[in-house]
């Protein structure tokens, strides 16, 4: 009788496994292999694109800064420049008896990758874009960078914007240092060269200033031993209030780095009276006259304040006022250009015509119950307007408009490190493909999970914003100075400490095939 049952209840579980595999469709191309489980292709989505101005931009607590001439073909001429504030690493310090300057030196490192070990290492440098030379200043600025804003009573803190050059340039001091045809250099610096104490840096700006900023620095510290400006670094950066390295254009073109200014400094080496047989030990101090009786030390500055890049950004008045004024039923050409640049706007699924808050077709979907195998957006390069070089940003980045956040595919997408900057999210943010020559063709971007909690979860619809990155892992926003429609009032920090720029096939393009794209692909369900 239990084996009457059993094959019973066997026969009814195997009728309800065929019934429910036939009730899913087979449907599009063999993609899994079971005849039952295929996928379709929904190629037709609405999709409306068009790129606006990002400017003015926030341009204080970046994680690196820009500092050159960086000449695009398309959006004209970038020239940055930073001013920054110094800080004292040893704060109300003495300097012993009759101190005096010997050297100044200015150091910043590149970002470079060392290729081999030892004296036989050479390198290759990061995050320079161009080989023309430009103009470099150094000026000390008289002008006050607060950390507070007093029009919100002095709760929030001041922001700055990439389009207050010539205010800061109304508050120039001294100059310091100046080099006509500054291009960074790959090679190593090496320290006391030939002597036991020799020391091999990476690739860096490290000069030794003049006369005059010796002079500048002996005033501005040396004799201000036991005074209040000394006494900690909030005096310190009213008294000096800040350098500012000013980029100028020698030509058209030029070069520009990304640098990490928490890594510099300014080295002040000075001499003074060996005190070594008196002083504090009691005993009689050795003849100051004498050259063997004077010690070297170093006094050091960082640069661990308020820094500011200001951006001059000479886009072409055509591209600019096409930029001002898009046609937000979707523009030909996306135009995408980090720094003080600009931001794409995305939307999907059409029109709301009947009112409801949902888009008709995106409704439409929503009653098919699909199940979303994957989903991803195609963007071409235009190729006619953009001229493929190695300076082609190998990265862009989709994020939530509304919310300014990232989507759910970057959250879910762990694939690679985050140490792995050029592959990091690549499963979700693709990076550029390009062909044989190297020119940039195509970016694909997978949403699969972003389409499907829209289809399948009612999730919001919101709009998508789409830029340049110089690196996805950054997910901070600055603010822009004025809100810019639709309602954006951030910019992704990725894209503003980029230079590079794009441009990208639109929804209206002339080559439909070449048009931006949404591609899902799905499983429908029989009910």
């Amino acid at each position: 009788m239990n084996s009457v049952v059993k094959l019973f209840g066997f026969t009814i579980l195997l009728m309800t496994i065929v019934s429910c595999a036939e009730d899913f469709s087979s449907v599009g191309s063999d993609i899994i292999g079971d005849p039952n489980f295929e996928f379709d292709l929904y190629e037709n989505a609405s999709i409306k694109a068009y790129s606006r101005r990002a400017y003015p931009v926030q341009t204080n607590n970046l994680p690196v800064y820009q500092l050159g001439i960086y000449n695009d073909p398309v959006f004209g001429r970038s020239e940055a420049s930073i001013l920054t504030q110094v800080t004292m690493n040893e704060t109300n310090p003495t300097f012993g008896e009759n101190p005096e300057i010997e050297k100044v030196i200015l150091d910043i490192p590149y970002f470079s990758t060392a290729q081999g070990t030892g004296d036989d290492a050479t390198y290759a440098l990061d995050s320079i874009f161009g080989q023309a030379p430009f103009n470099l200043s150094v000026y000390e600025s008289n002008y006050y960078l607060r950390d507070f804003d007093p029009a919100s009573g002095f709760e929030e803190p001041q922001k700055y914007f990439s389009n207050q050059g010539p205010v800061f340039q109304n508050f120039l001091g001294q100059l310091l240092f100046e080099e006509a045809e500054f291009i960074p250099s790959n090679g190593a610096v090496i320290l006391n060269p030939d002597t036991d104490d020799e020391e091999r840096l990476a690739p860096r700006f490290r000069v030794e200033l003049g006369l005059e900023a010796i002079n500048f620095f002996k005033e501005k510290i040396l004799d201000q031993e036991g005074t209040d400006v000394l006494l900690n670094n909030t005096n310190f950066k009213n008294h000096l209030r800040g350098l500012y390295f000013i980029a100028e254009a020698t030509e058209n073109e030029g070069n520009l780095s990304l640098l990490d200014l928490t890594e510099a400094s300014i080295e002040i080496i000075y001499t003074k009276d060996d005190q070594s047989t008196g002083g504090t030990s009691g005993l009689i101090p050795q003849d100051p006259s004498m050259e063997d009786d004077r010690v070297e030390d170093t006094f050091t500055l960082s640069f661990n304040g308020i820094t500011v890049n200001t951006i001059e950004n000479n886009i072409p008045s055509e591209l600019e006022s096409a930029l001002n004024n898009p046609n937000q039923n979707g523009e030909e050409n996306l135009y995408l250009k980090g720094g003080t640049g600009t931001i794409t706007i995305i939307e999907l699924f059409g029109e709301d015509l009947n009112n409801n808050s949902v888009s008709d077709e995106l409704e439409d979907l929503r009653e098919k119950k699909w199940l979303i195998n994957e989903a991803n957006i195609t963007l071409n390069v235009n190729k006619s307007l953009v001229n493929g070089s190695p300076s082609e940003p190998e990265r862009i980045f989709l994020y939530d408009l509304n919310n300014n956040t990232v989507l759910i595919d970057y959250q879910l997408d762990n694939i690679t490190p985050a140490n792995n900057l050029v592959n990091f999210k690549t499963n979700h943010l693709g990076r550029l493909q390009r062909d044989a020559s190297g020119n940039g063709e195509s970016y694909r971007i997978r949403v699969t999970n972003h389409i499907s909690n829209l289809i399948n979860k009612d999730s919001t619809n919101v709009k998508l914003g789409l830029v340049v990155s110089q690196n996805v892992n950054i997910r901070t926003s600055q603010s822009l100075q004025n809100e810019i429609p639709p309602g954006i009032e951030y910019a992704p920090t990725n894209s503003v400490i980029s230079p590079e720029g794009t441009v990208l096939y639109g929804t209206n393009s002339s080559s439909p095939d070449k048009s931006i794209k949404l591609n899902i692909y799905y499983t429908e369900i029989n009910n």
